[in-house]
């Protein structure tokens, strides 16, 4: 079967065409944005891919086009898929139909830290032998690569509550019905979708309706938001991970490099890794309960994390020139800018931080954060915020704000700007969700000249 692929290059789309490739599918595939790693990691798979969607006039005919849900109505490519009446679906239902049904689907929801969760389930899940399969929003450094089929039962995803496609609003979590669901937490997201965060709730409220009784809902109980959802209906065992009546750990150094595993008042392990800050220890966390209740024991699990080599894009160092080094993350809500800066911070102790930030997600471009941006960042020493022409709003500073900010129309310009004032021992701080221009690459090409 040809398989066509609209917005491939995603990380939820790329995946499913590595996933499709792998079922023995001929695969193709367009897109608007290309940029590393997923246009690298599709092009080795042997994939076709069409820049742009004008030029994607879909011939050869495909056998079956899958649509996702960055597309609307208007999308050239999506208006030939209608006016050809050519067979189509959503990214979400094709992989519910060909790839879980028959699986025992591990899903890692909520608003941060799902890439990183899904990544480390999975690999303690591969350390022990259980050779899963897997759909990750990024490529964790144990595999190389986003997705894979993997061996039966066990089949790990990050699942989010994003829309599924332009014909379908449900989240797309809710096509997934796994056997061990993971609620990281909940804030207001995605403003582009949904008017607050109780509407959200009600999609969380959905995932859980489709976990059966036999499965297992692992959540902080302290999360207000995961308090409310479960409230309203859970049909399934649950595991909490807090200090009074579930699953808690305990941090033993500054950078988060070390912790301990507890259950009550019983410490049942130790981890020595490479992650920094409290937030991926509590990643951490929700996998080894994740990874428990697929059979594997705590020791295992925590020799697991001994061995995780990280994600790219999640505080990836992309390079040092003359001692500066420049790190690329994936933060773009203030709740994760905030313990993205927090976690290096720890680690560097008094080194200057400069916080290179691109408030690139819908929810951002809307000025949602505008208020609560600043307060995100004020563990960094100088932030440069790119603020293209068609941006409207403003990040309003409080009053006790003294860190420097700039805001800059374009890239060329921040990385003149941090060039200016950077120096020998100094972090840049790199945060997006998208490409943001190659800057990565464009501030260590400066720092060496």
């Amino acid at each position: 079967m040809h398989i066509h692929i609209l917005g491939i290059c995603g990380t939820f789309m790329g995946g499913l065409a590595l996933l499709a490739r792998e079922l023995g599918h001929r695969v193709s595939g367009s897109d608007q944005n290309v940029y590393p790693p997923m246009s690298t990691q599709l092009a080795d798979a042997g994939i076709d891919l069409i820049a742009g969607y004008e030029n994607d006039t879909l011939q050869p005919q495909p056998d079956l086009v899958i649509i996702g849900n960055a597309l609307s109505r208007g999308n050239p490519a999506v208006e030939r898929v209608l006016n050809q009446n050519l067979p189509y679906v959503s990214g979400a239902e094709w992989l519910a139909r060909e790839v879980l049904q028959s699986r025992w689907v591990v899903a890692i929801a909520g608003t941060h830290g799902k890439t990183t969760t899904t990544s480390l389930a999975t690999w303690i899940l591969e350390y022990a032998g259980l050779k899963p399969g897997f759909l990750i929003g990024g490529v964790p450094g144990n595999f190389g690569q986003s997705a894979r089929l993997g061996e039966a039962p066990f089949f790990v995803i990050e699942a989010d509550e994003y829309d599924t496609a332009f014909f379908d609003k449900r989240a797309k979590f809710v096509h997934y019905r796994p056997r061990t669901a993971v609620l990281n937490n909940l804030e207001f997201d995605h403003a582009d979708i949904y008017p607050n965060l109780a509407a959200i709730e009600t999609q969380f409220h959905h995932l859980l309706r489709t976990v059966p009784g036999n499965g297992l809902v692992i959540y902080p109980s302290t999360d207000e938001a995961l308090q409310r959802v479960i409230k309203r209906g859970c049909w399934s065992a649950t595991e909490t991970l807090d200090q009074t009546h579930g699953w808690w750990l305990q941090n033993e150094s500054a950078d988060g490099r070390a912790f301990s595993i507890w259950h009550q008042n019983q410490k049942q392990g130790e981890v020595r890794w490479s992650l920094l800050g409290q937030h991926n220890q509590a990643n951490a966390l929700a996998a080894l309960l994740a990874a428990r209740h697929c059979g594997v024991s705590i020791d295992v699990g925590c020799a697991a994390l001994a061995e995780f080599k990280g994600i790219k894009r999640r505080m990836e160092l992309k390079g040092e020139v003359g001692d500066i080094a420049v790190y690329d993350d994936f933060a773009h809500h203030p709740t994760a800018i905030a313990t993205t800066v927090s976690g290096l911070r720890a680690a560097i102790g008094n080194a200057r931080i400069l916080a290179v930030v691109d408030p690139r997600s819908a929810t951002m471009k809307m000025g949602v954060h505008r208020d609560t941006l600043a307060d995100s960042l004020r563990q960094a020493d100088m932030v440069f915020l790119h603020q293209p022409a068609e941006q409207q709003w403003q990040a309003r500073l409080p009053t006790d704000f003294t860190i420097p900010w700039r805001n800059f129309s374009d890239v060329d310009s921040i990385v003149a700007a941090v060039k200016a004032v950077a120096k020998p021992g100094d972090q840049v701080l790199v945060m997006s969700n998208g490409g943001f221009g190659g800057i990565h690459q464009k501030l260590l090409d400066a720092f060496a000249h």
